[in-house]
C-alpha cells in the first residue's frame, strides 16, 4: 500500500514537471488526466496539483461540474499541493470539470486565471458484438454476381463524440482477402469473380475510442451466400378428366453446374390471403413440374413456386415466382342447395304472400344453370303445373359467378291460404350433373311450431352478435339467421347445439337489419323472433320535415314531422328535440324517438315563432328545415263569440225592454204622457158662481201629442182681446217653449212640458202634477187670428190658477167620464144662423194654424149640431170658460 502511494506520487512529480511554462503566464494549477474519454456508467478520478507557488495548499481548493460545485465527500486529498476527485459518468453529454482555489490573498484574487484549471470529459460506450450476420451473392442472368452484401444488426448504444465503425472482412482461404469499412449495418464485397464451390470465412469487426470487439467467424463453402432469381414460365394445367388437380410446371432460374436446387409450392383460392404450402419433402427432388391435388372443382385457384440451393442449411429462398390462376374442371354437385322462403302477409284475407330463394351448393362444382323446382300439397299432388318439376333457369354473369359475395337465385313467388300446407323440393344442375335435392315444409298458419326464446342482438363493430335460448322442445334440427335490408335478403344456418353466433354474411355500416331467428324442426320453419340492429350507427344525414298540423291557435300550436328516411336514419333515433323561438324567447323540448306530433303550448298571441326538429342518434345529431308561423292575436271563434254574445245581450235587453214597456205600459205612460186633468171636471169650477161647469168635456184630437186649448167663439162681439198686461209676463219663458199653453201640457211642436212657476223652482214633471196643478186659459174674442194682429182691437183675458188639489177621480179613472161626455162642438164655432161667416173663419184659422203646426179640435170627429136646449148656452153673450178664472185675477209669479 505504501509503493502505491509513493508510485502515484512520483507520477504526479512526473506529470507536474511535463506541465510547460510561458513566461509569466504559467498556471499554477493542472489536472491529470488531460481530456479523457470515459465509459458511462463507470467511475473516474481525476487528481489537481498546485505547481510553481507556495501560497496555497490543497486545503484552498475544489471542483466545479458543469458550473456546479462538486461536495467535499467526494475529494481526496493525495498531499498538501494536490486534491483529487472521483465521480460517476451518467449523462452522455460532454462536460467541463474544473479545478478552482479560494480568494486566500490579494495575489490569488489579481491573478485568478493562474488559479484555475479544467479538462472536457468526453462520454461514451463500449462497442458489443454484431449479431445476425448474413451475405448474399444474387443470380446476375444466367451466373452468380461477384458482389456479396452482407446485413448485420448493431448491438449496444453509442454517443455521437464516440462512435462505433465497422469493418467487414471477407475472406477466401488461400486465395485473397477483403474487407470494407462503415459506420452503417450493411457493406458489400467485391471481387473478380464469385468463388464457386470455395470455403469462405466472413466476420464483422466493430471498435471504438473504448475498445474492440468481433462477430464469430463463419467458415462455410460459397453456396452457402447464393440466392437465385425465382423459376420461371410457370402455369397452371386444367385438365377435364381430373376436376380435383392443377398441374404446374417451370423452368429452372440457373444451369445445374452454379447451383442444386429445390422447390417449395404454394396455392389457394382466388382472392384468398390463405396460402397452403405443398410439403417440402414431395418437393426435394430437382423436378420442373408438380401436380395439386384434392383441390375443389370449378374452383379459381393461384399458384406459386420458389426455389433455393438444395444443400441443407445453404443459400437463400428465391423470390415467388409470378402467379398462376387457372379454374379446375367443373364436376356434379355434390352438396344441396340451401332453399329457404320469405313469408310477408301482403296477400289478401286468409292467404300469405310466399318467396321461395335459393342459393347454390356450397359444394356446387361448377356453374349452376338452372334449379329444377316441384311443389306439392300435404297429399303429394303438385302444385306447378303439369310437369313434376319446374325448370328455372339462372342466368349469372361471370362477374356475378366470380364474386365472392353469395349469389341468391329467386325461385317463385305464390300465394298460400293460410289453411293449406306444402312441400318444396329443390335441385341444383350444372353442365357436369345435378345435386341431391333439399326440401322445405311450409305449415299452415296455425300450426306454425314456436319460436326461439330470448333473442338479443349487439355490435362489436365488426360483426353482429346473436344469442337465443332455443325452445323447450329437443326436436330443433338446426337454426336460420335471416337478415333483411330493403328488398336485400340473406340468411345462413346453424347447428341445433348454437346459442351464439355472428353474422357472417356482407353487413354495411348504418343501415338497419332486421335480423330473425328460425328454429327448424324436421324441414319445418318455426314462428320468427325478430329485432332490429345497426352494425355501426352514426350521424342522420337529414333532418326530419316539419309542418303544422292546422292553423296555430293563440297560445298553442302542433307541430308534426315526418321520420326520416331509413337510409338517411343511420342509427335509431333516441329522442327528437323540438326548437322554437321568437324575438325575445328561445324555447326546446324534448320527446321521444317514437313520437311525430307535438302540440306546443304556452305561446304568446300574434308573435312570429321559428321552428325546427332535430333528430339525435347515439353518434351525432341532424336538424330539419326550420319552419315560420305566427300565431292569431286571439283564438278562433272568440271574436264570433264576442259578436254573438253581444248580439245575445243587446237581445235580451230589447225583449226585456219590450216586456217590461207590456207589463209597465200604465206607469210609463204616466210617467212619459201624464194625463191632462179636465179643468171643466175639476172642483175648481165651484170657486166662482159666474162661470158655470160645462156639461161637456171636449174631445182631444191632437198630432204629435200636442195640448190645445179649448176656445169658444161666438161672434165678434164677443172675442175677448188679449190681457196686454200679460204680454210682459214670462214673454222669454213663452217663446223659448214654443207658445205653450201652460196647461201642463205642450203644442204640436214641443214635448210636455211644465208651468211658468214650476220651470222657475226647477221641480219635475212627476212632483209638480202630484204637488201643484195649475191651469191656464186663453180667452179670444172675435175669433183667433194666429200670430198676425188683427186690424181690430181685440181683448183677452189670461186668467191662471195654481192648485194643490190631487187630481180628480174622473182623471185618474177616465172610463167615468164616458157616462157625463156629451159631444163636443168644434172649436170656433157659431150659432146655425151664423153657419157661412163661421165656415170662412175656419178657414182662415185653419191658413194660420198649418205653418205653425197646430192642429184643429175635432177635427176627424163628427159635428154634432147643438139642440135648441143647447144653442141658449152657446149664443155669444158671454164668453164661457172651461174653468174660473181666480179671484183677484192673475198672480204673478
Amino acid at each position: 500500500m505504501v509503493s502505491a502511494r509513493v508510485l502515484q506520487l512520483l507520477g504526479l512529480a512526473c506529470l507536474a514537471s511535463a506541465v510547460p511554462t510561458t513566461g509569466g503566464n504559467n498556471n499554477h494549477l493542472v489536472i491529470a488526466p488531460q481530456s479523457p474519454v470515459l465509459e458511462i456508467g463507470t467511475t473516474f478520478t481525476a487528481t489537481c496539483m498546485i505547481i510553481n507557488t507556495a501560497e496555497i495548499t490543497a486545503d484552498d481548493l475544489y471542483w466545479d461540474l458543469a458550473k456546479t460545485t462538486i461536495p467535499r465527500d467526494h475529494y481526496t486529498k493525495v498531499n498538501s499541493s494536490a486534491l483529487s476527485v472521483t465521480l460517476t459518468v451518467i449523462s452522455e453529454q460532454r462536460e467541463w470539470l474544473y479545478c478552482l482555489c479560494k480568494k486566500v490573498s490579494a495575489n490569488v484574487i489579481l491573478n485568478g486565471g493562474r488559479f484555475i484549471h479544467g479538462i472536457l470529459l468526453t462520454k461514451g460506450y463500449r462497442p458489443e458484438k454484431p449479431e445476425n450476420l448474413t451475405c448474399v451473392a444474387l443470380q446476375e442472368k444466367k451466373h452468380i454476381s461477384s458482389t456479396v452484401t452482407c446485413h448485420w444488426d448493431a448491438v449496444g448504444r453509442q454517443t455521437l463524440d464516440v462512435p462505433t465503425i465497422y469493418t467487414l472482412y471477407f475472406r477466401v482461404l488461400s486465395v485473397a482477402s477483403y474487407n470494407m469499412t462503415t459506420s452503417g449495418n450493411s457493406a458489400k464485397i467485391s471481387m473478380s469473380v464469385f468463388p464457386h464451390f470455395m470455403e469462405v470465412e466472413i466476420w464483422v469487426e466493430a471498435h471504438n475510442k473504448l475498445g474492440t470487439v468481433e462477430t464469430e467467424h463463419l467458415k462455410r463453402e460459397s453456396g452457402y451466400v447464393v440466392k437465385t432469381n425465382p423459376p420461371g414460365d410457370v402455369e397452371a394445367i386444367s385438365e377435364p378428366s381430373f376436376s380435383t388437380s392443377l398441374l404446374i410446371n417451370w423452368t429452372r432460374p440457373i444451369g445445374k453446374e452454379y447451383v442444386a436446387l429445390t422447390y417449395q409450392i404454394r396455392f389457394c383460392k382466388n382472392a384468398s390471403q390463405s396460402w397452403t404450402y405443398v410439403p417440402l419433402g414431395e418437393t426435394a427432388k430437382d423436378i420442373q413440374s408438380f401436380r395439386i391435388q384434392y383441390l375443389q372443382p370449378d374452383t379459381m385457384y393461384v399458384t406459386q413456386v420458389r426455389c433455393k440451393n438444395s444443400k441443407e442449411g445453404y443459400g437463400h429462398w428465391s423470390e415467388w415466382s409470378h402467379r398462376a390462376v387457372k379454374r379446375t374442371p367443373e364436376g356434379r354437385p355434390t352438396g344441396k342447395p340451401d332453399l329457404w322462403r320469405v313469408i310477408s302477409e301482403e296477400g289478401g284475407i286468409g292467404e300469405r304472400r310466399v318467396q321461395f330463394l335459393c342459393k347454390d351448393p356450397v359444394t356446387a362444382n361448377g356453374r349452376i344453370i338452372r334449379f329444377d323446382m316441384k311443389i306439392q300439397g300435404q297429399r303429394g299432388k303438385v302444385m306447378n303445373g303439369s310437369l313434376e318439376w319446374e325448370r328455372i333457369p339462372v342466368n349469372k354473369s361471370e362477374e356475378d359467378y366470380s364474386s365472392t359475395r353469395t349469389n341468391i337465385t329467386f325461385l317463385k313467388e305464390i300465394y298460400l291460404a293460410d289453411r293449406k300446407s306444402i312441400i318444396v323440393d329443390v335441385i341444383a344442375v350444372n353442365s357436369v350433373g345435378k345435386s341431391a335435392p333439399a326440401s322445405l315444409v311450409v305449415p299452415e298458419r296455425a300450426l306454425e311450431r314456436p319460436p326461439v326464446e330470448g333473442l338479443r342482438v349487439w355490435s362489436d363493430g365488426r360483426q353482429l352478435w346473436l344469442e337465443w335460448t332455443p325452445p323447450n322442445r329437443s326436436t330443433v334440427s338446426e337454426y336460420v339467421v335471416e337478415w333483411i335490408t330493403g328488398d336485400q335478403v340473406d340468411w345462413q344456418r346453424e347447428n341445433r347445439s348454437t346459442r351464439l353466433t355472428a353474422i357472417k354474411g356482407h353487413l354495411e355500416k348504418f343501415v338497419c337489419y332486421t335480423v330473425s331467428v328460425y328454429p327448424i324442426y324436421n324441414r319445418v320453419a318455426g314462428k320468427a323472433v325478430r329485432v332490429e340492429a345497426f352494425l355501426e350507427q352514426g350521424a342522420p344525414l337529414e333532418g326530419p320535415v316539419l309542418e303544422l298540423n292546422g292553423k296555430p291557435g293563440r297560445n298553442h300550436a302542433e307541430v308534426t314531422w315526418t321520420e326520416i328516411p331509413p337510409h338517411s336514419r343511420r342509427g335509431f333515433i333516441t329522442n327528437y328535440t323540438i326548437f322554437y323561438s321568437s324575438v325575445t324567447e328561445k324555447h326546446s323540448v324534448l320527446v321521444p324517438g317514437n313520437i311525430t306530433s307535438y302540440t306546443l303550448t304556452s305561446l304568446s298571441g300574434n308573435t312570429r315563432y321559428e321552428m325546427c326538429v332535430m333528430a339525435s342518434t347515439i353518434a351525432g345529431s341532424a336538424t330539419g328545415i326550420c319552419h315560420a308561423f305566427t300565431t292569431p292575436k286571439y283564438e278562433d271563434g272568440v271574436i264570433e263569440l264576442i259578436v254573438v254574445g253581444v248580439s245575445l245581450g243587446f237581445l235580451f235587453v230589447f225583449v226585456m225592454t219590450m216586456l217590461l214597456c207590456f207589463y209597465k205600459k200604465d206607469v210609463i205612460k204616466r210617467n212619459f204622457w201624464p194625463q191632462i186633468p179636465n179643468p171643466g171636471e175639476s172642483t175648481i169650477g165651484n170657486w166662482s158662481p159666474d162661470y158655470p161647469l160645462k156639461a161637456e168635456t171636449p174631445k182631444e184630437n191632437c198630432l204629435s201629442g200636442i195640448s190645445v186649448l179649448d176656445v169658444d167663439v161666438c161672434d165678434a162681439k164677443c172675442v175677448f182681446e188679449e190681457d196686454k198686461t200679460s204680454l210682459p209676463l214670462k214673454k222669454d219663458k213663452y217663446m223659448s217653449e214654443e207658445h205653450s199653453s201652460g196647461i201642463g201640457g205642450s203644442s204640436c211642436m214641443s214635448s210636455p212640458r211644465q208651468s211658468v212657476s214650476d220651470s222657475d223652482e226647477g221641480g219635475d214633471m212627476a212632483d209638480t202634477t202630484a204637488s201643484t196643478v195649475q191651469y191656464s186659459s186663453v180667452v179670444a174674442f172675435s175669433g183667433y187670428k194666429g200670430q198676425t194682429p188683427s186690424s181690430q182691437p181685440q181683448q183677452g183675458i189670461f186668467s191662471r190658477s195654481e192648485s194643490t188639489q190631487p187630481l180628480l177621480d174622473s182623471e185618474e179613472n177616465p172610463d167615468m167620464l164616458v157616462q157625463e161626455r156629451y159631444p163636443r162642438q168644434s172649436c170656433f164655432t157659431h150659432a146655425t144662423g151664423n153657419e157661412d161667416s163661421t165656415n170662412q173663419l175656419e178657414a182662415e184659422q185653419q191658413e194660420m194654424l198649418e205653418p205653425l203646426d197646430f192642429c184643429s179640435l175635432e177635427e176627424d170627429s163628427e159635428q154634432t149640431a147643438p139642440t135648441d136646449e143647447q144653442s141658449a148656452d152657446w149664443l155669444p153673450a158671454a164668453p164661457v170658460s172651461s174653468y174660473m178664472p181666480q179671484l183677484g185675477g192673475y198672480r204673478p209669479q
